[in-house]
């Protein structure tokens, strides 16, 4: 209890946005730490990876279904880091039990989505490889309409992701940012940033920064200003601004708790 509460106080630094909770921490793991994990999960048999229509996984903990996850032991590299996770954290109820292995190639993203509701409300983000933007756009719920799909490629469970078509105008205090995930940051976020927004990356090589809210944390050398050559690939919405490039594969680490377990699904 009392590492927990000092993993929240330890946070307090590391608070990004108007939005609570969310939390970026940079450089959270080593190079030589980044580079382990990537042999590590490049060395997985193939038959580990699933293949989505715009990108692949890997489901570490075993099936999360709708009633709860059918578990299995996460192994030990993974444990590894999760417990660091947890400790640093002091968000999480209990041991993170449920890992997905996401590749992107640097045109692939994901659509704007809200984690299904088998999950304890908060979640970590360990990015590996290229940079990257995540938008965070208001649940049109806090609007007008509402329009929702579900979406079951990310894994066995029916509500892992939830689509939303934002059709309906969000109330003034909710506004979309964004956040750059660079190589071997942890992004954490929970309360207000989980409930009430849909996160998401666009299948860009080129994305806009200048909506993020930690701008002021990466590098300058990692993002430039828009120029003539890139006039076409920067403008968004009729607007020129900082951009990134991606230019490698990113691997991203989704690490949260299932709080409902099974051993044997004829328990459940």
């Amino acid at each position: 209890m009392e590492a927990a509460e000092a993993g929240k106080n330890q946070l307090d630094s590391f608070i990004v946005g108007s939005v609570p909770t969310l939390f970026y921490i940079p450089d959270f793991i080593t190079n030589k730490e980044e580079e382990l994990l990537l042999n590590t999960i490049y060395n997985a048999p193939m038959s580990k990876w699933k293949l989505l229509k715009n990108r692949r996984l890997q489901n570490w903990g075993g099936v999360v279904h709708e009633k709860g996850l059918l578990a299995q032991d996460l192994p030990p590299w993974l444990t590894k880091i999760t417990e660091r996770i947890s400790e640093k954290s002091g968000l999480f109820p209990s041991a993170i039990n449920h890992v997905l292995i996401n590749e992107y190639l640097p045109n692939q993203g994901i659509m704007p989505h809200q984690d299904g509701s088998a999950y304890y409300p908060s979640v970590a983000i360990l990015s590996l490889g290229s940079p990257v933007v995540m938008d965070f756009t208001p649940h049109s719920s806090l609007g007008s309409r509402t329009e929702m799909i579900e979406n079951n490629e990310s894994s066995n469970m029916p509500h892992e992701e939830l689509m939303q078509m934002n059709s309906g105008e969000p109330l003034k205090e909710y506004q979309p940012f964004s956040v750059i995930l660079m190589s071997r940051s942890l992004l954490i976020f929970k309360d207000k940033a989980y409930s009430d927004y849909l996160h998401g990356i666009k299948d860009s090589e080129v994305q806009l920064i200048d909506k993020s809210v930690n701008i002021s944390q990466v590098p300058g050398a990692v993002w430039s200003e828009g120029g003539s050559e890139d006039k076409d690939d920067v403008k968004q919405n009729g607007k020129e601004g900082k951009y990134i490039r991606r230019t490698v594969t990113r691997i991203s680490l989704t690490c949260r708790v299932v709080t409902k377990t099974h051993k044997n699904l004829f328990k459940i």
